[in-house]
């Protein structure tokens, strides 16, 4: 598996919550298996003028990051887009022709305007194939709904023979540290601490039956590992 550095955004002040915009990263994933190349987001699209001065976003081109890995655009078998806004599915238009794994209910949203730049979505070559929740995509490569930050919000968990499984979140979860404080607010509910505590997605205990050994998001470069994981002391970077 490799994460794709595929550029950076800066999001409003407004919209981060804090007195100060913040850049983020965005991020794709490639993956590897007997069956092909499978690629989890695509990058920056064009936006238009408002989203372009909206988000002032930084692009790598995808051809770029892939060829990095050794990879061209053609060698790709499959896309999952964990959603369709801008920054998740840029690079889609580079793969035409190429399947694209999406949930209905995303796909629909986008037929009803407003939802991303509808030229990425609908370019000609475009192979959307829709799925209507969880699916296995290709053996122990299965898609999970995970809807929040957009209805048809989906992950990606991919079982290791070794190691446990990795679960790409897209934006689940904007942050690692978010996605581990709603585990550990469910783990304190089940252990019968006394409200209040925080709500969180039924989605997170389906995650949590694969126990990942990693979680890895779209916008941040930190990895989401259990407390109780083996590490590897040796590397000083860890």
């Amino acid at each position: 598996m490799h994460r794709l550095d595929l550029g950076y955004f800066v999001r409003p002040a407004a919209e981060a919550g804090g007195p100060e915009p913040r850049v983020e990263p965005v991020l794709a994933y490639l993956v590897r298996r007997p069956e092909g190349l499978l690629l989890f987001d695509t990058g920056i699209g064009g936006g238009d003028p408002e989203t372009e001065a909206h988000y002032r976003p930084v692009r790598r081109p995808l051809s770029q990051a892939l060829a990095a890995v050794g990879v061209a655009p053609s060698d790709i078998d499959l896309v999952v887009n964990c959603h369709l806004h801008f920054d998740h599915c840029g690079g889609n238009p580079l793969l035409a022709g190429t399947p694209v794994l999406v949930q209905a209910a995303e796909l629909a949203a986008v037929r009803r305007g407003g939802h991303t730049i509808d030229t990425l979505v609908d370019f000609p070559g475009a192979a959307h194939h829709e799925l209507a929740g969880e699916a296995e995509v290709w053996p122990g490569v299965r898609v999970v709904p995970t809807p929040g930050h957009t209805e048809g919000h989906q992950s990606l968990v991919v079982e290791r023979p070794a190691g446990g499984s990795v679960v790409l979140a897209g934006q689940a979860y904007d942050f690692a540290h978010e996605y581990g404080s709603a585990l550990l607010a469910r783990r304190a509910a089940r252990e019968g601490v006394e409200p209040p505590l925080p709500g969180g997605p039924a989605w997170l205990d389906r995650l949590a039956e694969f126990t990942p050994s990693r979680v890895l998001f779209a916008h941040d470069n930190a990895v989401w590992e259990p407390a109780d994981g083996a590490l590897d002391l040796a590397d000083p970077a860890r």
